[in-house]
């Protein structure tokens, strides 16, 4: 790391799924086919990104008006994750992401992905795009699916070395990316083109945009005034 990233000592924490990983074709076929199991009619992504919520069982609950059984939900799960894994191979990296990972990294800056998608999934996926090179730890979900990404952000920090979470900026496209960042005393920027509606976004309190470039001018700007 240059002199500059000792210095200020910026780092963005990205979230993968909606956000540098633009994959919401997979995300909605692997819904629709995971309420299938359940006889459930299937939802469009405008009504995804209105009522998505975590932990996802919440996200059921919202769609079939109870929790799903433990039964129901490990059937759901299997059904969304095997679903995703065929169809993520037709998905891509959100426009413009390589440039702005080259940027930050070429600024002396650092970065990292969390992501609540499985740890053995998600490291050959960012492998395979080439891009791994950029981030000092990419980090995937281990344990069971279904939880807060607040716990995983806790040890995700912990074990970045030299990184303050004042000085931190989760960049993701869910609520939940501003309640992780919030838990460990880090600040967020939610991005518009993922998993959440604008307005849902807007509730959380944090600053809200609808490219990954704002998302990185945002995070200059808050690293800065802290």
């Amino acid at each position: 790391m240059g002199m500059h990233g000792k210095r200020d000592g910026a780092h963005i924490v990205w979230d993968w799924n909606g956000t540098l990983f633009h994959d919401n074709d997979a995300i909605i076929g692997a819904t629709n086919a995971a309420f299938a199991e359940l006889g459930l009619k299937p939802i469009t992504m405008e009504q995804y990104r209105a009522l998505y919520c975590v932990p996802v069982p919440k996200f059921y609950e919202r769609l079939m008006g109870r929790l799903p059984t433990d039964a129901e939900w490990e059937v759901m799960d299997a059904t969304f994750h095997r679903y995703y894994t065929r169809h993520r191979v037709r998905c891509g990296l959100t426009e413009g992401a390589v440039e702005l990972l080259t940027e930050w990294g070429s600024a002396g800056r650092s970065q990292s992905i969390l992501s609540m998608y499985g740890h053995e999934d998600l490291v050959p996926l960012v492998r395979g795009f080439g891009i791994e090179t950029h981030f000092v730890r990419v980090d995937g979900r281990t344990g069971p699916s279904g939880g807060s990404k607040a716990e995983h952000m806790v040890r995700h920090l912990g074990a970045l070395e030299g990184v303050s979470p004042g000085r931190t900026v989760v960049i993701g496209d869910a609520a939940d990316d501003a309640v992780a960042a919030s838990h460990v005393g880090a600040r967020a920027v939610l991005y518009t083109g993922g998993s959440h509606g604008r307005a849902s976004l807007e509730a959380v309190g944090v600053p809200v945009v609808d490219t990954l470039e704002e998302a990185v001018v945002e995070a200059e700007r808050i690293v800065a005034a802290a």
